[in-house]
């Protein structure tokens, strides 16, 4: 009875967390178009706005980690999920470009807290057995979304107005909100742990009681190596998630983008599940170490894309839809690998802060990458974003296995202390 993973909570933040993104990426590839229709923005300021978002996400992410170690995490949860379904109609009424980033700065704030809350939640109501593949699903239904989110953006950005997309956005979100509501934690999820660990967590707590302020509260310090891999891992993956579409259209490659998304979210759905259950029997790092050769390999093929095109417009196409199952299978294989990684590196009431430290790290790399990439797209096109991508990934892979495999090896506490 303790290892069943598909208890009714569990497959409700499944669901919850599935329409939430659903609803983010049911904007993304719309919103470069909305800004620059709507309020003429051109591609070197089109990032710096886009990336408004991610910067307030991640500012707020440490902040959350350490509230919801702190209190009670499901209404935090709750609140931030409200808060992201509020903001989906606000766009309908910003009437100006300042409004716009403002509204989704506050959209950012909020997406920071559900995620963390989410994420949580979800290794909280689990079975630490069934870890890897819990979140492994967890995350599929990221993908999912990933897949049809863009796909049916892109479909209505043809055929309805903006503030219907809007709206559809909020719908969904709106319906995730019910499923999160119905969310309940193990009753045993922290009481197992701290009968198992009483004699020591004593002691933990009075000392993290007199260090409310201390910066292993808001950040997992032991997880700064791995943070540092996957901050420049996640780079050009903002790039190509944001601009993708427009990389086509610059480049003259007439192929259905929304499609782009759908393979990326299958290749990572099947390699998630697969993986999962890898990283619950131990290979944590291998599975991070497969997926990196695919996902560099994706990224110069994306780039070199526009030297194709005009040679061969079937080739090209080809290479393009190749680029999106190979960052499916190698993200697919990392993503819970990562995930699990930083667990295993935190104590358990340092959960939240573990998963705001891998998010953040995440997002950072994000905004980096939609922010860059606007401009160098100014002064080149998208296809020097993606190969410089394809480096950076390179460089990421070196150092996690210099430095981030041996210190991982060092402080993993899954396999020092019983935790659920």
């Amino acid at each position: 009875m303790s290892d069943r993973l598909f208890s009714r909570s569990y497959i409700f933040i499944l669901a919850a967390n599935f329409l939430m993104f659903f609803g983010f990426w049911l904007l993304i590839p719309v919103l470069p178009f909305y800004l620059t229709e709507t309020f003429g923005c051109e591609q070197a300021v089109l990032g710096g706005i886009l990336s408004c978002y991610t910067v307030s996400c991640l500012a707020v992410r440490p902040f959350s980690g350490f509230l919801m170690d702190r209190l009670p995490r499901k209404p935090i949860y709750i609140i931030c999920y409200f808060l992201c379904t509020a903001m989906l109609t606000s766009y309908m009424f910003a009437a100006t470009l300042a409004w716009f980033i403002v509204l989704r700065a506050i959209h950012g704030l909020a997406f920071g807290g559900v995620t963390v809350g989410g994420n949580t939640l979800c290794v909280d109501i689990m079975p630490s057995s069934r870890r890897g593949e819990g979140l492994g699903y967890y995350g599929l239904m990221n993908n999912t979304a990933m897949a049809l989110g863009p796909m049916t953006g892109l479909f209505m950005h043809g055929h309805v107005s903006y503030n219907g997309i809007f709206l559809t956005g909020m719908a969904v979100s709106f319906a995730g909100l019910l499923f999160a509501l119905g969310v309940k934690k193990r009753k045993d999820a922290t009481d197992v742990c701290m009968k198992n660990k009483e004699e020591k967590s004593v002691v933990k707590a009075e000392t993290n009681r007199c260090a409310l302020v201390s910066l292993d509260r808001f950040v997992l310090l032991k997880g700064i190596p791995v943070s540092v891999a996957l901050l420049l891992l996640s780079i050009p993956y903002g790039a190509t998630t944001n601009f993708v579409a427009m990389y086509a259209s610059e480049i003259h490659l007439d192929v259905p983008t929304g499609f782009f998304f759908s393979l990326m979210a299958a290749g990572m759905g099947v390699s998630r599940i697969f993986a999962g259950k890898k990283v619950d029997h131990g290979y944590v790092t291998q599975c991070i170490h497969a997926g990196y050769y695919p996902v560099i390999l994706a990224f110069m093929l994306l780039g070199l894309c526009r030297f194709v095109v005009s040679e061969s417009h079937w080739l090209a196409s080809t290479m393009f839809f190749i680029v999106p199952a190979l960052l499916g299978v190698g993200f697919g294989a990392m993503f819970p690998a990562m995930n699990t990684l930083y667990i295993n590196l935190a104590r358990h009431d340092q959960r939240a802060t573990a998963t705001s430290t891998y998010l953040t790290a995440w997002d950072v790399g994000i905004g980096i990458g939609v922010t860059v990439s606007g401009v160098i797209a100014h002064h080149f096109t998208f296809y020097m974003v993606y190969l410089i991508g394809s480096a950076i990934c390179l460089f990421s892979l070196i150092i996690f296995t210099k430095v981030v495999t041996p210190h991982y090896k060092r402080n993993d506490l899954s396999t020092k202390t019983t935790t659920t």
